[in-house]
């Protein structure tokens, strides 16, 4: 009979520590990469529908949201105003720019405003913005299902 040798049949543990490491490391990443756009969401607005609503073709520079609400309020940063008062909580923004050697020209400025909401107070809130000298500005729809 032939005589067998039993061979030494180790499991070799791998070392996780790296990888457990790198996991940490992507999602780390991605959280801060990632837009959750809060300022971008207001319960109490809801945008008005259009066919021709289109999104972005690039994001947009130094975007500002405001939101205009159905009684003819705004909302900046999650601070409620009015139109007239907007003025106050714009040159905190211009301020912010300035620190980042920007302009309130190259800020956008991006108009929630309620489906209710007249365009004579869109133009309003505009104007206000304009006498701050901000120069762009995109209004926000809701994009048809076609």
């Amino acid at each position: 009979m032939l005589k067998r040798k039993k061979m030494d049949t180790k499991v070799a543990d791998g070392d996780m520590t790296s990888m457990i490491d790198m996991v940490f490391q992507l999602i780390a990443f991605f959280t801060v990469l990632i837009n959750f756009a809060q300022d971008e969401q207001n319960d109490r607005v809801t945008l008005p529908e259009s066919e021709l609503a289109r999104p972005a073709e690039v994001p947009l520079e130094f975007p500002i949201t405001i939101h205009l609400m159905s009684d003819g309020n705004v909302e900046l940063g999650g601070v409620p105003t009015s139109i007239e008062g907007i003025g106050a909580l714009l040159n905190i923004e211009v301020q912010l720019l300035k620190n980042k050697d920007k302009t309130a020209a190259d800020a956008n400025i991006i108009i929630r405003a309620h489906r209710d909401m007249s365009g004579g107070r869109v133009q309003d809130l505009i104007k206000k913005c304009q006498e701050m000298g901000f120069e762009k500005f995109a209004l926000r729809v809701k994009e048809l299902a076609g």
